[in-house]
This record gives C-alpha cells, sequence and structure tokens, in this order.
C-alpha cells in the first residue's frame, strides 16, 4: 500500500506518513453503519457530538500545534481554527433545532400535518487546506447531528490534520463506521465524488474543481451537492477621514493566513482623492507585518502558503501583472530560499485592461482607483465570483448604495473581507457557490424535509362526479 507523506511548509520536515485509502471500501462501511446512527435519537446524537467538543478541548495544544505545523500558520491563528471546531457543536446543534425543528399544523377534514426531516445516508465531505480542521468540521458535524454518515477526505496537503479530527470523533463515540477517513490525491477525490454509493457531496476548496463537481452531478438530482467555492473578493475604501483604520482593515483582509482565505480581499478599489495616502499607510503597515514560522517568537503575523508551487504561482502571477501593465507598490518577495515564504505584495493595476478575473490565493492585493463611487461598485462587480466584499466609508448612504448594488453573499460594513460568524450563513453566488450556504445555515443540505398528512382514522368519501347506485 502506497503513503501519502505530508510536509511542514516552514521547514520542509515529513510529517506525517498515511496509507492512501479506498473509496470503496469507505463508502461501503458508511452505508452499513449509517441506519444504525440515524435511528438513534436526537438527544443521543448530539449528546455525541459534544463529547467530541470535549474531547478536542482535552486534546487543544496537540491539536493547535499539528495545524500550525501542517499548515504553516501561526500558533494564535490554528488556536483559533481549534476554537471554531469547538463552538461549532453547539452552533450547530441550535442550527438543527431552528432550521429543521418539527411541526405540526392543521390540515383539511380534521387531519394534522406533520413536518420532520430525515438524513440523506451517506455524505462525501471533501475538505481545503487552508482551514484543514474548521472547515470540513463545519459540514461534518451538521452532518452526523442530523443522521448521516460521513466520508471525509482531507486536501492531500494536510492529510495528518484530517486523521487527527476523525480520531477525535471516534473517541467521542460516533461509531466508527459512521466517520470515514479516506487519504489520497485527486484520483481518491474523483472516485468518492463519483461513486454510486454516496448520498451527497459537501465541498470546499477552489472555483476549478467545484464547477468539474456540478458538471459531474448534473445529472444526478437525487443527490445533494453543496459547493463552497472561492472568490475574487473587492474592499472599497470611499470617503473616509479614518486613513489608518482603513488601512488595518484592508491589511486584515487582504493578508490574515498569508491570504489564504476565501474571503480575503484580492481587490482594493479606492477613492482617487485617498489613493496617495491610504496607499502610504498601507505600505508603512505593511513593512511591520511579521512573516515567520509557525512557532516563532516574537509571533508572526502570517506564516508561508502551503508549499513551493503555491508560491511559484504567485510569483508567476505577479509577474504577469507586472507584463500587463502592473504598477508595483511592494514586491512579492521570496525571503527564505526554497521555503514557501511570501512577503505581502501591492500592485497598482488600475491601467491594466482586461484583468484576469482569478483568485490569486496567497498574500497579493490588486489596487484599483477610482473617481466615482457607482464606478467602483461596476468595478467591484467585475467577477464571476461573488463571495465577500466590503465598504470602508463613514458615510451611512453610500454603505445603502452599495448593499443595494453589489453582488456577494458577504457584505460588510467598515470591516474586513474575512472572518465571517459561524453563527451565520455562509456562502456566494457566482462561481463562489451553488446556492446552499454553510455555517448556519449547514442543516439545510444535511437533511430533508419530509411533509406528512395524518388522521387516526381512514375516513373518506367523494362528493362529486359520481354516477347514483
Amino acid at each position: 500500500m502506497t503513503d501519502l507523506l505530508s510536509h511542514e511548509p516552514a521547514t520542509g520536515a515529513e510529517l506525517a506518513r498515511l496509507p492512501i485509502g479506498n473509496a470503496d471500501d469507505e463508502v461501503a462501511a458508511a452505508r452499513a453503519g449509517w441506519v444504525g446512527w440515524a435511528a438513534r435519537p436526537l438527544v443521543f446524537r448530539v449528546e455525541t457530538l459534544r463529547r467530541y467538543a470535549n474531547v478536542v478541548r482535552q486534546r487543544y495544544d496537540a491539536f493547535a500545534d499539528l495545524i500550525a505545523r501542517e499548515t504553516g500558520k501561526p500558533l494564535w491563528e490554528a488556536r483559533t481554527e481549534i476554537d471554531s471546531v469547538i463552538a461549532k457543536v453547539d452552533i450547530s446543534v441550535a442550527a438543527y433545532a431552528e432550521r429543521t425543528a418539527q411541526r405540526r399544523m392543521d390540515g383539511q377534514l380534521g387531519a394534522r400535518v406533520a413536518v420532520r426531516h430525515k438524513p440523506h445516508g451517506v455524505l462525501a465531505v471533501l475538505g481545503p487546506y487552508n482551514f484543514p480542521a474548521h472547515l470540513p468540521n463545519g459540514h461534518i458535524v451538521p452532518a452526523l447531528i442530523a443522521g448521516n454518515a460521513v466520508v471525509f477526505k482531507p486536501s492531500e496537503k494536510t492529510p495528518a490534520t484530517g486523521a487527527f479530527m476523525i480520531d477525535c470523533l471516534h473517541a467521542a463515540g460516533v461509531p466508527a463506521e459512521c466517520a470515514r477517513l479516506l487519504v489520497g490525491g485527486a484520483d481518491e477525490g474523483r472516485a468518492l465524488a463519483a461513486h454510486p454509493g454516496i448520498d451527497g457531496l459537501l465541498f470546499t476548496g477552489s472555483a476549478t474543481t467545484g464547477l468539474a463537481l456540478n458538471r459531474l452531478f448534473a445529472d444526478r438530482p437525487d443527490k445533494i451537492l453543496a459547493l463552497e467555492m472561492g472568490g475574487n473578493n473587492p474592499i472599497i475604501v470611499w470617503d473616509t477621514p479614518d486613513i489608518a483604520g482603513a488601512a488595518v482593515l484592508v491589511a486584515q483582509s487582504a493578508f490574515t493566513s498569508a491570504g489564504q482565505r476565501c474571503t480575503a480581499a484580492r481587490r482594493l478599489i479606492v477613492q482617487d482623492a485617498l489613493y496617495e495616502p491610504l496607499v502610504a499607510e498601507l505600505d508603512r503597515l505593511i513593512g511591520r507585518i511579521i512573516v515567520g514560522a509557525p512557532h516563532d517568537d516574537p509571533a508572526p503575523f502570517m506564516g508561508p502558503v502551503i508549499d513551493n508551487d503555491a508560491a511559484d504561482q504567485l510569483s508567476d502571477a505577479f509577474v504577469d501583472l507586472l507584463m500587463r501593465g502592473g504598477r508595483p507598490i511592494r514586491h512579492l518577495e521570496r525571503p527564505v530560499p526554497g521555503r514557501p515564504f511570501l512577503t505581502p505584495a501591492m500592485i497598482d493595476v488600475t491601467a491594466v485592461p482586461d484583468r484576469p478575473d482569478v483568485e490569486l490565493f496567497g498574500p497579493l492585493l490588486q489596487v484599483i482607483r477610482h473617481g466615482d463611487f457607482d464606478a467602483a461598485i461596476a468595478e467591484a462587480n467585475a467577477t464571476r465570483y461573488g463571495l465577500s466584499a466590503s465598504l470602508v466609508s463613514q458615510t451611512p448612504e453610500l454603505y445603502d448604495r452599495f448593499w443595494a448594488h453589489i453582488r456577494a453573499g458577504i457584505v460588510n460594513w467598515n470591516r474586513p473581507t474575512n472572518g465571517a460568524a459561524s453563527n451565520a450563513p455562509f456562502g456566494g453566488i457566482g462561481w463562489s457557490g451553488n446556492h446552499r450556504p454553510s455555517a448556519y445555515y449547514a442543516a439545510d443540505y444535511c437533511a430533508y424535509p419530509v411533509v406528512s398528512s395524518e388522521t387516526d382514522n381512514s375516513r373518506a368519501a367523494i362528493g362529486i362526479g359520481l354516477r347514483d347506485e
């Protein structure tokens, strides 16, 4: 059996070696186990998942250390990811009670109408590498609460985190047959997605993969498909005297997690009159950002991107923008030879025609200046994506116009584009999703409603359209 190796981005050291799995075996195990799990009372499943949260609490330090080492993100940020994993359980319990509550209504002729929900069965979960615990956990926990079994394939770049999380679920009492781990690469992912034994697929990742999955499921309306994809997200700065505060919001939006968030700001659209002072303040702030390894002291603001391939692609994208006429404000640099550390970069692309509408998944911010607010909104909407958008302004009327006309599933005012709340829906439009928002609304795609008209006796009569006897 072949092994999948995981390496630490910051050092290149081997972190873990896990055997590559088989989709047929994992789906078969899940199909054999899910009926018994679904038959358990809801309160039993809820208490099992609450034990899972406690297991994660008990293993907090080891889990955070593993995430930091496997992704390269700073230890402080890995800890916030563990906090989100723990909090997700209570949030999912509340969401299930609200979004899929049992209801009774009066029907015709004295009948009762009942609305209840059933699990789909076996759900596949494909997870990303940037939040290798939090994001798949956001699918897995509500799926298990609803009574589904799960086959989880983590990113091939962060398999050890996935294995750790599944082990925590088993330690909490989730049956081994109902929380399966499929280790592997693209081949295993395709085999799982196309497997006839799954009843649905919950995906977080790139638009390229999401579009391929959408095509794969085009003739399978019987299977649930929830796509959470990326974004080419804008942040507009307009009519604000607080340049320092605006610069902080832009830097947080663009460079947190080394820009490896689907909600990260990719484009800064700034008012002409604010361009010079804002860019100067951003340049000073970026110059203070510490880029380093997860356990460095002092703690870094951001670590490396996930691997050298990702760093090379971002470097090539920066050069491509330069060749198209972009004006560098701060270059994208590789401070550690042979490792995927990148310094935060800014490039003015105002004069670049036909800007590529792509998600540059890293610390690279494109700057565009405008003199008209409606033109700035049109610029923000000039994308196939539609995940997150922010306005930094102290004029409420501008926010009203922004909210009304912007195309995005997350619309913020004087807040970063990232850092979405788990107790609210999360999703986008266009190439950012397929109208199945996750987070608090994940309950919607983890169970389907069943409507029943019920009476105690089989009383019935036909009052019209019959011949006399």
